[in-house]
């Protein structure tokens, strides 16, 4: 297991996460089985337990339960794979149990099997396994720490203010805040150890930040300057936390952030987009150009430069990157509003029209999960 305190309450995560049995038609042999492995299981005793739901699993397979409390137990005693497998059989069995899914999720994070772990887990919470608050709380932050390590560092943070509010949390759920503030793809026991205190001290800040403490949080970006003065992506983190409430302050960041990282494909698209927001679209083309020059995958930087060419008169241009902004991220509200306004300008009025329903659709939540190259 990580060493995240939540997880030391492995064994109520699993209790709350439990579903009963159903009576079924059953071989022989099967009912006392399945009493003894229940009585196992009341009794606290996980090896037996597991031995008998497996016996009872082979005379039944299409016994759903069985694999549920297979995995519970699986899971419990951490045994991942074996826990990953039963519930691969329940799910298999019952298509929209979001806790199984959920669980199915954290056997893979134990068994570094990243992205399958990452699409179970929002599978499983889309499907209402957060139901329970610490439940909530765990597949959360096991969320944001795949969505980092995945490279998806805007989003991770997102979900990291799920937590802003609470008390500040121990270290390594710090250095996790850090590593997406500082867009380092990786998980906090994967860092150097001589690592540790600049992304713990970020993570502080970040959350601080994110906590509306923003006295406290500028003092301690402060002090990770002055201590790591050339460390990557702190100006930018603080410029991207100050940004939506303070644009000036957010732009002045970013180009602090250029004299230490001047091929920032990131900066460059937050510099293009602050321009756009105070209309200066001149302003913002060259660096939405930097930006996906710099990075052609970025969708942000996709995004600014399809807005830039369009507001300065390229309509055909802003069309086509606009276009390769939805080929990254498919139900981009932004993107889509871009387009009605292009299609309109270039008089592909049945294609605005496409646009505009899409835009009512996702402003409705009607849209399906955000996909991600």
């Amino acid at each position: 297991m990580t060493g995240f305190a939540w997880n030391a309450a492995k064994w109520l995560v699993v209790f709350l996460l439990s579903v009963g049995a159903a009576a079924q038609a059953n071989p022989v042999g099967f009912d006392d089985l399945v009493l003894k492995a229940d009585a196992a299981r009341e009794q606290n005793d996980p090896a037996q337990a597991i031995e008998l739901y497996r016996q009872a699993v082979a005379l039944k397979p299409e016994w759903p339960d069985g694999w549920w409390f297979l995995g519970l137990l699986q899971y419990g005693t951490d045994s991942y794979p074996e826990a990953r497998d039963a519930l691969t059989h329940y799910i298999a069995l019952t298509p929209n149990a979001g806790p199984a899914f959920a669980l199915r999720g954290l056997c893979e994070f134990e068994t570094g099997d990243y992205a399958p772990s990452l699409n179970d887990i929002e599978r499983g919470l889309s499907l209402g396994a957060a139901n329970q608050p610490r439940n909530e709380k765990i597949l959360r932050y096991h969320e944001a720490l795949l969505l980092t390590r995945s490279g998806y560092f805007e989003i991770a943070l997102q979900k990291f203010a799920f937590f802003a509010g609470g008390k500040v949390p121990n270290p390594e759920f710090l250095v996790g805040i850090g590593l997406a503030g500082l867009r380092t793809p990786l998980l906090p026991k994967e860092l150097r150890a001589d690592k540790q205190d600049l992304y713990m001290a970020v993570g502080s800040a970040a959350f601080h930040f994110l906590s509306g403490d923003e006295k406290t949080a500028q003092q301690e970006f402060q002090d990770v300057l002055q201590r790591y003065p050339t460390a990557a992506n702190v100006h930018y983190l603080y410029g991207y936390l100050q940004f939506p409430r303070d644009a000036d302050a957010g732009i002045a960041e970013f180009k602090r952030e250029l004299d230490i990282t001047p091929a920032s494909a990131p900066v460059h698209a937050m510099l293009a987009w602050g321009a756009l927001i105070q209309n200066k679209s001149a302003e913002a083309l060259p660096y939405a150009e930097r930006a996906v020059a710099e990075d052609p995958a970025l969708p942000t930087g996709q995004l600014v430069l399809g807005r830039a060419l369009l507001e300065t008169g390229d309509v055909t241009g802003g069309i086509e990157h606009l276009q390769k902004e939805l080929q990254l991220e498919p139900n981009n509200l932004e993107a889509h509003l871009a387009l009605v306004k292009a299609y309109s300008k270039s008089g592909r009025k049945e294609d605005a029209r496409r646009e505009r329903l899409l835009c009512l659709e996702i402003a409705r939540g009607e849209d399906a999960p955000v996909a991600r190259p």
